[in-house]
């Protein structure tokens, strides 16, 4: 027999060889249409099919004799010629990582027939070709189970042979995969007593604010079941019920000390509760996975930032001073160090500015990439520390993270090998061993006041501090491997990143500067920081608005707090790099050399913006006009003149004052300045009588 389409047939042959009728009787019924016919034995190689089901009740019954079974028997060689062993469940039921139990081989074995011939069952499942041919329109779970409990003898499964709980098995399965097929008594995921809701409870309660121990999360929980208390989820406001969490029976689901304990040292379960209850600081320095780096080459490649309270307290306030470093990463020099009472934006403005200005001072370049924390940096995100501005990469790192940020244990190795060796009273009086320092309780109303032996005034607590950075910069280089009998600052030196962006004084100006609001006076100079500067060119004037002399000035204060290059900007465009005006004595008596070479660079300046001035006017046509007349109103008889009003016609301007005829006199005189050094020298005595 066999399934022609979605119909169990019957070939003439079988009808007739095997005696259930003869042939003519077939003939017959077929001649007759009492037989249904779905192919003919027609063509090559063609039999002749029968639907089982046309065949009168007394052949049928012939047929269920000769063939018992009938589709089941077939279906039972579909299931034995597709079935395979499933080699992924024999890796997955043999690898306790993944089912959290060392099953014995017999159990192993178990679960992987289990899984192949729940393979065969859902391959059949999925090919609706297959099972229609098999089974006819619709699965036949009923006919299926009967032939998986056929096969338990020739593979000898576990699986059940009640129809609705093999084909609950199955659902099962396809869900949950090779985990599904574990027993119960082994506390499997979706069979184990505690399930993943029960032991998120549990965890929950765990992480109450008031840190419970395990046996007191057990009464907690006991307590829930009970009704004694009501368990809610704070982020949904979920209520949780107790009738949730309980067995088959409809009992309550008690938990051992062992299995809540279980529960809470899971690693997974430890971590969330690490995250709950610890504070960041001890999450970030005992759970958080930290980064696995090596060092750098080339100095200047980047630098590292991080703030730090000075070991030693002051005598005024019986606080800490501020600091802020900056770390070269590679050379682990100290570039830059900055100190306040406070700690505050302009502490890390500091810092940046003693950097910048070794930097300038030796010629380097711009360091290619910094780290450094939110903290304090908020006002430099968009401009000093956007990527791309100043430095071509910016990393922000997580606060807390030492391991993270490289700074922070430059601070810490700092702390070890220099400052604990130079000075007394360094450390906490909660330290261990010799990072102990010992101090003395105050019983105050605060209650928490500790008196330290001995205390200090900034200024020496800065002096301390930079002697130490000293010291740190000049002492060997912990890498004696790849930096053979050299210092940090050696490194530093002799290690320089050669691909650098070139010193950027302007920029850094604008960013980590003075900002002084001014405005240019008299066409030629501005006030800034108590003195007045000169525009480099008077063609600087056509760089400002219309009717707009006011300018932003910029500048970075040398040590001293003063400025040195001063340049000025007209919102966001660069106008001019300004140059100081010197003065000199008026009173002629007294005028020194340097008084003349003083006074003539001011005549030059004047006589630079005379020749603007004056090539403006050359540059601008000489214009007349007149009313333009009707030629019949104009009488023959009068003449009309027309003088060109134009400023060549004009008055010619006033000498600058304080000069006079001076001018014309000494016009030889201020063109020395346009001459070589050696030409104004030679001239220099010609000129003292003025």
């Amino acid at each position: 027999m066999e399934y022609y389409g979605n119909t169990l047939c019957i070939s003439m042959s079988e009808l007739v060889d095997n005696g259930i009728m003869g042939y003519e009787c077939y003939k017959s019924l077929s001649r007759r249409d009492k037989l249904d016919i779905v192919r003919p034995g027609k063509g090559l190689g063609n039999y002749s099919l029968v639907a089982v089901d046309s065949l009168p009740t007394v052949y049928r019954q012939r047929v269920e004799k000769v063939f018992p079974g009938g589709p089941e028997v077939r279906l039972q060689g579909w299931v034995t010629s597709n079935y395979e062993v499933d080699q992924r469940a024999i890796a997955y039921f043999s690898n306790p990582r993944q089912t959290n139990l060392d099953l014995t081989p017999e159990k192993i074995q178990e679960y992987v027939v289990n899984a192949s011939v729940l393979n065969c069952c859902i391959k059949l499942y999925d090919r609706a070709a297959a099972y229609r041919k098999l089974m006819g329109e619709k699965y036949d779970w009923n006919m299926m189970t009967g032939v998986v409990k056929i096969l338990k003898d020739v593979y000898h499964h576990t699986l059940p042979e009640s129809t609705l709980r093999f084909r609950k098995k199955v659902n099962e399965y396809r869900q949950g995969g090779y985990a599904a097929l574990i027993s119960g008594k082994f506390g499997n995921q979706n069979k184990r007593k505690v399930d993943l809701k029960l032991e998120k409870l549990v965890l929950g309660l765990w992480c109450l604010p008031n840190k419970p121990y395990g046996a007191q999360v057990r009464d907690l929980y006991e307590a829930f079941l009970c009704g004694e208390l009501d368990a809610y989820d704070v982020k949904t406001g979920e209520l949780f019920s107790p009738n949730d969490f309980t067995d088959k029976n409809g009992e309550p689901i008690t938990l051992s000390d062992t299995t809540i304990r279980n529960i809470l040292n899971k690693p997974s379960n430890r971590a969330i509760w690490d995250k709950s209850q610890l504070s960041w600081s001890s999450f970030m320095h005992e759970s958080m996975p930290h980064m696995h780096r090596h060092a750098g080459e080339y100095s200047l490649s980047q630098i590292t930032m991080d703030d730090v309270d000075l070991t030693r307290k002051l005598k005024d306030t019986k606080l800490r001073v501020k600091a802020y470093y900056a770390y070269d990463s590679v050379s682990q020099c100290v570039l830059g160090a900055s100190y306040s009472r406070t700690k505050d934006p302009q502490l890390v403005r500091e810092c940046f500015r003693e950097m910048f200005r070794l930097i300038a001072k030796h010629g380097w370049g711009i360091p290619a990439g910094i780290e450094v924390e939110n903290h304090l940096m908020t006002e430099y995100k968009y401009s000093l520390l956007q990527e791309g501005t100043v430095f071509a990469h910016v990393r922000y790192c997580a606060p807390l993270n030492s391991q993270e940020k490289q700074a922070e244990t430059l601070n810490g190795a700092k702390k070890k090998s220099v400052i604990h060796r130079n000075h007394t009273g360094i450390g906490r009086f909660y330290g261990k061993w010799q990072w102990r320092a010992e101090a003395r309780k105050v019983s105050d109303a605060s209650n928490d006041t500790w008196e330290d032996k001995e205390y200090f005034s900034f200024e020496e607590l800065v002096a301390d501090d930079r002697r130490d950075n000293y010291e740190w910069n000049h002492a060997l280089h912990p890498d004696q491997k790849r930096f053979k009998g050299m210092t940090r600052w050696d490194v530093l030196m002799e290690r320089i990143n050669p691909n650098l962006r070139p010193y950027d004084e302007i920029t850094l100006a604008r960013y980590i500067g003075e900002k002084v609001e001014t405005s240019v006076r008299r066409n030629s100079t501005v006030r800034v920081a108590y003195e007045d500067w000169w525009l480099s060119s008077y063609e600087v004037l056509k760089k400002l608005a219309p009717n707009n002399y006011k300018v932003t000035a910029y500048y970075l204060p040398d040590e001293d707090g003063k400025p040195q290059n001063v340049y000025i900007f007209q919102g966001d465009r660069y106008i001019d790099q300004v140059e100081r005006v010197e003065t000199y004595n008026r009173v002629m008596a007294e005028q020194t050399d340097d008084d003349k070479r003083k006074f003539y660079r001011q005549q030059k300046k004047v006589r630079q913006f005379m020749r603007f001035v004056g090539k403006g006017m050359e540059e601008t046509p000489t214009i007349g006009i007149q009313k333009k007349l009707n030629l019949n109103d104009i009488d023959d008889e009068t003449e009309t003149e027309i003088t060109p009003q134009g400023p060549a016609m004009q008055e010619a301007p006033k000498e600058p004052p304080g000069m006079g005829r001076a001018e014309d006199d000494i016009s030889d005189i201020l063109a020395l300045m346009e001459d070589s050094p050696d030409e104004a020298t030679l001239r220099a005595q010609a000129i003292a009588d003025i």
